[in-house]
């Protein structure tokens, strides 16, 4: 696996999509609405910033409510996002997830539970 992006929660993308394309010359690769949220994927040398702002009720609106904007995940990529499931499965992790489903840009998706895995939400995906 590798690193994939970072899902940043926010409540103004258009700052940090500003922000983070100059500071890190990160143009956008991608934008869509999905899920109740705008998510705009910047791109860098090695992955993604993933900025998620919530246009909706939704998750990303009740982590804000409760943790305010930050760093919201992790994504690593997978070629087999199922026998990355059962292999969390096997070793006892928590899936919020427990078959793969749509996720933004056309990814499969899966997200393994924070309590299993320090305190940090994890996403597999697949392209």
């Amino acid at each position: 696996m590798e690193f994939h992006h970072a899902g940043i929660a926010t409540d103004d993308a258009a700052h940090l999509r500003e922000l983070f394309g100059g500071l890190f010359d990160a143009p956008v690769a991608h934008e869509e609405r999905f899920d109740g949220m705008d998510v705009l994927f910047l791109e860098l040398d090695d992955g993604y910033f993933e900025l998620l702002e919530p246009h909706e009720d939704g998750a990303i609106g009740r982590y804000l409510d409760s943790h305010g904007p930050g760093i919201h995940h992790l994504a690593l990529a997978t070629d087999d996002i199922e026998s990355a499931l059962a292999t969390a499965d096997e070793m006892g992790v928590a899936a919020i997830d427990k078959e793969p489903r749509p996720g933004a840009w056309g990814h499969e998706v899966a997200f393994l539970h924070p309590k299993s895995t320090g305190g940090v939400l994890i996403e597999f995906v697949q392209h």
